[in-house]
């Protein structure tokens, strides 16, 4: 009792129940029960982005109509360098993603030009009489924009499967240079000293599109990319085809920022014919080549 009393004295606290063996109440009531488990709420999927500026060396094979005169365009990347305003096609795709859906959007823009040994005389339209000159020269101003959804309907371990539907809007201006001293009829066309210039003027369609894409991760930070479309069926142009094959692989990240180079090759179909005789206008061309760009994504 009496190292009892000096505890007490010296403020030190002390339960009889504890000293007589027995339960604490008061101790299990300051230490309260057990805490619940904490439940985390799942997280929801949030949007990423990818931004992939690209050049694209264009080729050119088909045939161009310009008022009722067509030229057959056979010219590789090369011999449209000698000749264009524009070393390459400048063109920009955009991806957002959420889950398995997923945004598209993609633009491109050349100005190319053409010349004699890769430009020949065709043919003239019905209704359009005259000599046919020779063609000397084609130059194309192109656009072309493409929107649409992307949605992955399938995937196992580093596959994915993407199904995907659209519109692709095309805008054109063409002149066709011919000589004039041949002999061609100028009564539509603009002379400039020997040269007759067929012009199109501001030719405009938009095709609806659909088509598919696989996604295969190669490695961590490597993914092959395929995909295929088709479009048109008669709505604007009569029917067009896409076929892209890519690559890309990251080499660093920067404040948050992903950034891939990417190297590939597209290819690009589209048969579109408008107006009749004097006024016919006709696109039927592939245009191909390989891409080259750098990706961000954050």
């Amino acid at each position: 009792m009496r190292y009892l009393s000096h505890w007490l004295s010296c403020g030190v606290p002390v339960s009889l129940g504890l000293l007589a063996g027995g339960p604490n109440p008061t101790l299990a009531a300051d230490l309260g029960a057990p805490p619940a488990p904490a439940m985390e709420a799942p997280v929801p999927p949030s949007w990423t982005f990818r931004v992939v500026p690209y050049g694209w060396l264009l080729a050119l094979n088909g045939t161009q109509t310009v008022r009722g005169r067509s030229a057959k365009v056979n010219a590789s990347f090369a011999d449209i360098v000698k000749e264009s305003d524009t070393l390459v096609a400048l063109m920009g795709d955009i991806e957002a993603r959420n889950g398995r859906f997923a945004l598209l959007g993609n633009v491109v823009w050349s100005k190319i030009g053409v010349e004699r040994g890769n430009v020949r005389s065709r043919s003239l339209a019905p209704g359009v009489t005259g000599t046919l000159a020779t063609s000397l020269g084609l130059d194309i101003e192109m656009t072309i924009a493409e929107v649409g959804t992307a949605y992955e309907v399938y995937r196992s371990g580093p596959v994915a499967l993407d199904v995907l539907a659209g519109a692709r809007y095309w805008h054109q201006e063409a002149d066709l240079s011919l000589d004039a001293s041949a002999g061609v009829q100028v009564g539509d066309l603009e002379v400039a000293g020997t040269r007759a210039f067929a012009r199109s003027g501001s030719v405009d369609w938009l095709d609806p599109v659909i088509g598919a894409r696989i996604r295969y991760t190669v490695a961590p930070g490597h993914e092959l990319l395929l995909r295929g479309d088709i479009g048109g069926f008669g709505v604007g142009s009569d029917f067009s085809w896409q076929a892209i094959g890519a690559y890309g692989f990251e080499f660093g990240t920067y404040q948050g920022v992903t950034f891939s180079g990417v190297i590939g090759y597209r290819a690009l179909y589209v048969d579109y014919v408008q107006g009749e005789g004097r006024q016919r206008y006709e696109f039927d061309m592939l245009v191909h080549g390989p891409v080259v760009g750098i990706s961000a994504r954050f």
